[in-house]
């Protein structure tokens, strides 16, 4: 059965131009929703939209740089200029920066939290307001596996998805109050660019070929493969749907098993 529960409703996705943040933007699109697009890269963001559009919704784009206040505020202003709401954030924005703890640069360390952590934050705050007054809303932030379990050479990711956790619960906290939810998805490891791009960087640390560590990484967990985005976006459209309005404030692992076990 084809699912048309946003039917009216307007979704921001950031990082939308790829992985997670792309397949959010489509599923969202498929069950009716207006989708806005925001990503840095344009050309990725302009490719996402036409998705969307292909999938008979409205969407729209705005160049968006989450760790910049004004861009962030640009980006959610086009969307309330062209549809007056919002309905669903999802967070999705992020990127990965890993070296062992004593070799970290400070300017390494700043870029990703600013990305990864105030990024979640500067969005979730431009949005609240807004869900706050229609009394509605649903704010789905994505953290990872790494915001609950740790490796070497990870601090400063794994420091930014375990904030996003943090902030989520606060968010949602104070949301509540207006019927508004606040929830984050924390994946396993996913087939994104992201992902095969930190394997490629990796795999000669660990003495192994991309493809090899990316298969060890799929091993690690009981479900032995790796996420497809597609199914992160589903959880994201549960989260979203009226299925969930009595849950806020989680940190759903979405892992194949990996944290449990």
């Amino acid at each position: 059965m084809e699912l048309k529960r946003f039917v009216g409703q307007v979704a921001l996705v950031t990082g939308a131009g790829s992985g997670i943040g792309q397949a959010c933007a489509l599923r969202f699109a498929q069950e009716g929703a207006r989708v806005a697009c925001l990503d840095v890269n344009d050309a990725a963001n302009e490719s996402a939209a036409a998705a969307c559009q292909a999938a008979e919704s409205e969407a729209i784009t705005a160049h968006c740089n989450v760790a910049d206040p004004d861009s962030v505020k640009a980006a959610v202003e086009a969307a309330m200029s062209k549809w007056g709401r919002v309905d669903i954030l999802v967070a999705a924005a992020g990127i990965y920066s890993g070296s062992p703890l004593v070799e970290v640069p400070l300017k390494q360390w700043q870029r990703l939290i600013d990305i990864n952590l105030t990024g979640v934050f500067l969005c979730n705050q431009a949005v609240a307001p807004i869900m706050m007054a229609q009394k509605s809303g649903s704010i789905i932030n994505i953290s990872s596996m790494a915001g609950k379990t740790s490796w070497p050479a990870s601090a400063e990711y794994s420091a930014s998805k375990s904030g996003v956790i943090g902030l989520t619960r606060s968010v949602a906290m104070e949301l509540a109050p207006y019927g508004a939810t606040a929830n984050a998805i924390c994946p396993g490891n996913t087939l994104t660019e992201m992902v095969k791009h930190v394997a490629s960087q990796v795999a000669p640390r660990d003495g192994v070929s991309p493809e090899e560590w990316l298969q060890l990484r799929a091993n690690d967990c009981p479900m032995k493969r790796m996420a497809e985005p597609w199914e992160i976006a589903g959880v994201a459209a549960f989260l979203a749907s009226p299925d969930s309005r009595y849950m806020t404030g989680q940190a759903l692992e979405v892992d194949g098993g990996m944290v449990m076990s």
